[in-house]
């Protein structure tokens, strides 16, 4: 595989230090020495014209007095001196540069102008910039230290990187003192340029880090944190700290649902949507690495406790409680299997007490027996040093009972040297073990939470669902028209309008603006009915007194519309009131109000809520949220996540909400999200769900424009499958195939198909000899980010395929992926040996370069063997220009303008 453009600044051969000083209290200074005493191999180039020498080492007033040309600039000088350091660079032909300088953005107007001065000298010259304003970076297996911080990283398997260079010194500090070793150490600075998301798709092929620890301050490119999230939690364990876990919602909203939504909540959802684990603290944040890196992996989150002790049993308990974790409800099976091994007043539950005298026997009787319980996921084994117990001699049974079951096993062996060489053992062996129960249950708990947000992880919902197509002309009109006016508020005749273009069921509504015309719409409703102030400065009705329920005559409703108004006249005199909505009085008594709601979070776009209903929404406190786009996976562990959840099915005498009718609505709420980015918040609350279905009684929006040059879906941080790329075509031949972007179920297509080319297709596909694909390459090829590659699959239907069974089989994929600047792609092709000469590799080259050409990309070019004249031909034909590879005389670079 080429090369990947960040490694000049991960593995450069030679560094040049702008700044380096002799002073060794200077920034300067201490990255020259950092990078001399951590023994990095390549030249290290000091660059400053006040000096002549520092360290006996000839010092250069400028880069090209050096006559160097290195892969690495480190820049340690006055802000001001940056830009004309990184034109110097450019026209040098370096391709990395650390800038430490702090005095940018994070100074105010002017520094923010110095950097865009910056960024503009390195985008000319082409140097991609780490920094500014950050402590630099560490990779001890090259010995390379290019930081200005007083830590040596040992060289170890975990990847960190940090927003904050004064948490990445305290975290090495930490890791020494506990052994723990390190692949690379970053710390991102201000980010001007490369952020979060390029880090993790270097580090997710990185072949020297096993995990991947981030710190997280805040987000800037939620779309590039997602991508490089997705991508590199395909591959590795990757862990998320963030500050600032409790900021409250907006006070300032407009819906419920923006009140309870905060967004640290937001964040959660992006996480667990990226297939990401998240913790609190910097001492989780390796355990949950520890633990993800054992390569133990869990089906599900019910965890049986072995103990030799009810306190700490209790303790872990109490601790799966906090954590979301449940305890396994032992089978009687088991239980009557543990009987006779055990003491007669053992605990017969969960946690399993096996009492204070237990010897080996019983630990490896318990544990085999919860390992082999259909009910445990996993199991915990605790032991609190006491006379009758030989800890080692424990530690090698749970090890034994490990060896003999698929589940995890996890260890809390207490105490200190009593248990020392138990803990060797275990290291030895694999074995996770934590100091006490609750740091076990906690680092079990993310090996769960890993588990579940994998598998969100593999879905790529559409942006529509393969039911009725909604009236998105409708919808649109009605926010149009809104926006014309100058208004944010629709009203709920406007706000129904838009649920019912999305086929949500919901309650008729008619705006009366007299008595009579109130009287004469319900008299058209039937009765009972209920009436409400129309007003888009009142969306809470209910606080101003503005809802007039269970109304039986004309005589109550013409009341009711005096009193009404006079009300919430006397309550909110500068409201602009339209009239009165009359409405069905909608009676369910097995009904259950839900609300469903739509939140734009600043960073990463909206969101969709799900939780209890009614006028007591922000008591309760009772939601979940999900990044659209949704389907029923994802929809199904949104509910699974409320307290209403339990309310939905069988209740007492209620028969079981029609689930079906929940799950509908909430995917037509995605498709709304998804295609209408001018909603910013949206309510419907309460949404009535009974055994006969659901309905959405009252409902809410808010809009705003946005400009119609917006690319589609550019306001969702997780782009949709793209559908509308699907195409059905006919090949020269008569042949019939479908054209699709490639999906993550596609896997066992793929495999098959590559493993089924010739090897003289696989040469020219991969330039090596390739046996097979690694899960890796499988991963990377069918699992990818639409929003920064692109894979075009081509498909036919085969009546044998896989033995007899009809399936989809794959014949040929064209791809590329969009480069550094942005602007140019580089793409690959292969077709299936006996579907060459058919005309396949030309529709699928179209294909992608339409897609390109739509996703504003300017040129796309690709690397060919000049021995492979079929796709030279192919490229001529398509307008594509051919040289000679400038560093390989068998190669050929093909190249065109879109």
């Amino acid at each position: 595989m080429a090369q990947h453009y960040l490694s000049p600044l991960f593995e450069p051969a030679g560094i040049a230090v702008f700044g380096a000083s002799p002073r060794a209290g200077s920034v300067g200074g201490r990255v020259f020495e950092n990078l001399i005493n951590g023994g990095f191999k390549g030249p290290i180039v000091p660059i400053n014209p006040k000096r002549k020498t520092i360290r006996r080492r000839k010092c250069h007033p400028s880069l090209a007095a050096s006559r160097q040309r290195p892969d690495l600039a480190v820049i340690a000088t006055p802000a001001d001196t940056v830009p004309s350091i990184l034109e110097e660079c450019g026209q040098a032909g370096v391709p990395a540069a650390i800038v430490m300088s702090a005095g940018f953005s994070e100074t105010g107007s002017a520094g923010k102008r110095l950097q865009k001065k910056a960024l503009a000298a390195a985008r000319r010259g082409g140097v991609r910039i780490l920094g500014p304003n950050c402590l630099g970076l560490m990779r001890p297996e090259f010995a390379l230290n290019a930081t200005f911080g007083r830590n040596q990283a040992r060289p170890g398997d975990l990847a960190l990187v940090s927003q904050s260079g004064a948490l990445c010194t305290a975290i090495l500090d930490w890791a020494e003192s506990q052994g723990i070793g390190f692949s690379t150490v970053v710390s991102l600075g201000d980010a001007a340029d490369i952020d979060f998301g390029e880090l993790l798709d270097f580090l997710a092929l990185d072949r020297l880090t096993r995990s991947i620890l981030l710190y997280v301050e805040g987000v800037q490119d939620a779309r590039s944190l997602l991508s490089g999230l997705r991508v590199a939690a395909r591959l590795k364990p990757t862990i998320v700290m963030k500050a600032g876990r409790f900021e409250a919602g907006s006070t300032a909203a407009v819906s419920h649902t923006g009140a309870l939504v905060g967004a640290d909540d937001v964040f959660d959802a992006a996480l667990a949507r990226a297939g990401v684990v998240r913790v609190p603290t910097i001492e989780e944040l390796f355990a949950a690495a520890r633990m993800l890196s054992s390569e133990q992996r869990v089906g599900g989150r019910r965890l049986a406790i072995v103990s030799n002790a009810g306190g700490p049993g209790v303790i872990a308990a109490d601790s799966a409680s906090e954590h979301q974790v449940e305890l396994a409800e032992l089978s009687r099976e088991t239980i009557e299997r543990l009987d006779p091994q055990l003491p007669a007043h053992w605990s017969r539950r969960n946690p399993v007490d096996i009492l204070g005298d237990a010897d080996t026997r019983r630990y490896e009787a318990a544990i085999d027996a919860c390992l082999a319980d259909d009910a445990a996921d996993a199991v915990l084994a605790i032991l609190t040093p006491q006379a009758m117990t030989e800890p080692v001699e424990a530690a090698r049974a749970v090890v034994e009972a490990r060896s003999r079951s698929t589940k995890p096993v996890v260890a809390s062996w207490m105490g200190e040297a009593a248990v020392d060489a138990a803990r060797e053992l275990f290291a030895e062996r694999g074995v996770p073990d934590f100091p006490t129960p609750e740091s076990a249950v906690a680092a079990f708990s993310h090996l769960a939470n890993h588990h579940r947000n994998q598998q969100l992880l593999l879905q790529v919902p559409g942006p529509l669902t393969s039911r009725t197509a909604p009236d998105l002309a409708r919808a649109r009109r009605i926010i149009d028209k809104a926006c014309a006016q100058g208004r944010t508020q629709l009203t709920l005749s406007e706000s129904k309008g838009i649920l019912e273009a999305f086929h949500v069921p919901v309650n008729p509504t008619i705006e009366a603006k007299s008595a009579p015309a109130a009287v004469a719409a319900a008299e058209k409703l039937g009765y009972p009915i209920v009436l409400k102030i129309s007003s888009p400065d009142l969306p809470h009705k209910s606080d101003v007194g503005g809802v007039e329920l269970n109304l039986r005559d004309a005589y109550q409703v013409e009341g009711a519309y005096h009193a009404l108004r006079r009300r919430v006249r006397k309550r909110a005199p500068d409201a602009t009131i339209h009239g009165i909505t009359v409405e069905p009085m909608y009676e369910a008594r097995g009904g259950r109000e839900l609300m469903v709601g739509v939140l734009n979070d600043k960073v990463f776009g909206p969101v969709i809520s799900f939780g209890a209903g009614g006028v007591a929404v922000e008591v309760y406190q009772d939601r979940a949220i999900a990044l659209p786009p949704l389907n029923e996976v994802l929809i199904d562990d949104m509910i699974s996540k409320t307290r209403v959840a339990r309310l939905i099915g069988s209740f007492r005498h209620l028969p079981p909400v029609d689930t079906h009718a929940l799950v509908e609505v909430l995917l037509r709420i995605s498709e709304m999200v998804c295609e209408l980015p001018q909603v910013t918040e949206m309510d419907i609350n309460p949404l009535v769900a009974d055994e006969n279905g659901v309905i959405a009684v009252d409902a809410r929006f808010t809009v705003h424009p946005v400009p119609r040059t917006r690319r589609k879906y550019a306001h969702m941080a997780i782009h949709p499958y793209p559908q509308d790329l699907v195409r059905e075509l006919t090949l020269r031949g008569g042949e019939q195939v479908v054209i699709r972007p490639i999906r993550p179920e596609d896997a066992r297509i793929e495999e098959t198909f590559v493993n089924a080319l010739s090897p003289e297709s696989k040469y020219f596909r991969f330039m090596e000899v390739l046996k097979r694909l690694t899960p890796q390459m499988l991963v990377r090829f069918t699992q990818i980010d639409y929003d920064r590659e692109m894979a075009f699959i081509a498909t036919v239907e085969d009546d044998a395929a896989d033995g007899g069974d009809a399936g989809e089989v794959e014949v040929g994929v064209a791809r590329y992926g969009i480069e550094a600047d942005g602007r140019s792609c580089e793409f690959a092709i292969v077709v299936a040996d006996e579907w060459h000469d058919r005309g396949l590799g030309s529709r699928l080259m179209k294909a992608l370069m339409a897609e390109a050409r739509a996703r504003g990309l300017r040129e796309m070019y690709g690397e060919v063997l000049a021995a492979n004249s079929s796709m030279l031909g192919l490229a001529r034909r398509l307008g594509f220009k051919v040289r000679v590879h400038e560093d390989d005389p068998d190669l050929r670079v093909v190249s065109r303008k879109l």
